[in-house]
């Protein structure tokens, strides 16, 4: 046992963030079976743009789906609390976090990074939806960024230590506007386009034998599970009568 997923992701792409949250769920598991995980941020705009896909939102048809599937989705990975964004369109323009996040991978530890991607994504999607594209708004973010953070239930529990100091912001934003976060940013996304991305949560997957395939989406992880050879239990209908989803 033994392999890689690099998930390649975009703060404004809701089901990278169901993806990152079942990742991050399953990290020990993952670890056990000596599997690393490595998050990329990029930018879906650009992915869309290079291969003619479509945000879900902006046809009709998925997005009267969407109202369903999105409670479903979010219902199952836990975070109930999901909304999307006012003006989602134009505040889908992530470019300035991405850049921050990709200096943060560089100059921090991993451990800081994972945690100001799950805070970005968090804050960008539940509950105020910080438009974090704004230079004034993600310094505010980062600041408010809580070591530990892993989810709602440990925001606003009592005396938190900051994740970031007033300068390491200083200099996360500096280094977001440098061209070496541009560059960065840019080679991810083309990255992923080079391993056929055409939107995000795009993972690829190495498994023991040095093989890789690409899986698509937050819902693909029992194909994974598979790939990898790792030891899982398949979603399966049981033939007990059920009343009212209670088993009997």
């Amino acid at each position: 046992m033994g392999g890689r997923i690099d998930a390649y992701l975009d703060i404004a792409s809701l089901y990278s963030y169901l993806a990152f949250v079942y990742l991050l769920k399953d990290a020990p598991a993952y670890a056990a079976n000596r599997v690393q995980i490595v998050f990329h941020p990029v930018l879906l705009g650009a992915i869309n743009q290079a291969t003619g896909n479509k945000p879900p939102i902006s046809l009709p048809a998925k997005a009267k789906y969407g109202i369903f599937d999105v409670r479903r989705s979010c219902d199952r990975a836990g975070v109930p609390e999901v909304r999307f964004p006012p003006d989602f369109m134009k505040r889908a323009m992530t470019v300035l976090p991405l850049r921050a996040l990709h200096y943060i991978q560089r100059h921090f530890t991993a451990e800081t990074y994972v945690i100001a991607f799950h805070y970005l994504f968090y804050r960008f999607w539940t509950p105020e939806n910080a438009n974090l594209g704004d230079p004034d708004v993600l310094r505010s973010v980062l600041r408010e960024a809580p070591i530990g953070f892993s989810g709602m239930s440990s925001v606003g529990g009592g005396d938190v230590l900051p994740l970031f100091t007033a300068a390491d912001v200083d200099a996360i934003l500096a280094g977001a506007t440098a061209q070496a976060a541009k560059d960065q940013l840019s080679a991810a996304t083309k990255d992923a386009i080079d391993r056929g991305a055409y939107g995000a949560p795009w993972l690829w997957v190495t498994n023991d034998a040095g093989i890789s395939e690409p899986f698509f989406g937050s819902d693909r992880f029992h194909f994974i599970y598979k790939f990898l050879n790792l030891p899982y239990k398949d979603v399966s209908l049981l033939d007990t009568p059920s009343i009212a989803g209670v088993k009997l």
